[in-house]
């Protein structure tokens, strides 16, 4: 699968979930896929929780939060003693 069609995945609609980035045709949004998975989740997990997700959806999170970052550049959470 080309990156392009891993990134038609993902919709933007000001009428679901306040706009923000959701896999097409749920109201699971990016974000929320993201935070399952920092906190431990793997993707069969979070599979199993959601029946009509497939490994594919879960890819293009990761690609569309990665292209979102690409020419961010950010100060870190903390700063660590000289």
């Amino acid at each position: 699968m080309t990156e392009q069609q891993l990134l038609e995945r993902i919709t933007l609609n000001p009428k679901v979930m306040v706009g923000k980035p959701v896999i097409k045709g749920t109201r699971l949004t990016v974000e929320y896929i993201l935070n399952l998975l920092s906190y431990g989740a793997t993707v069969t997990e979070i599979l199993e929780e959601y029946k009509g997700l497939t490994p594919e959806d879960i890819q293009a999170c990761l690609l569309f939060a990665t292209k979102s970052l690409a020419n961010t550049s950010f100060m870190p959470l903390v700063v660590e003693p000289a």
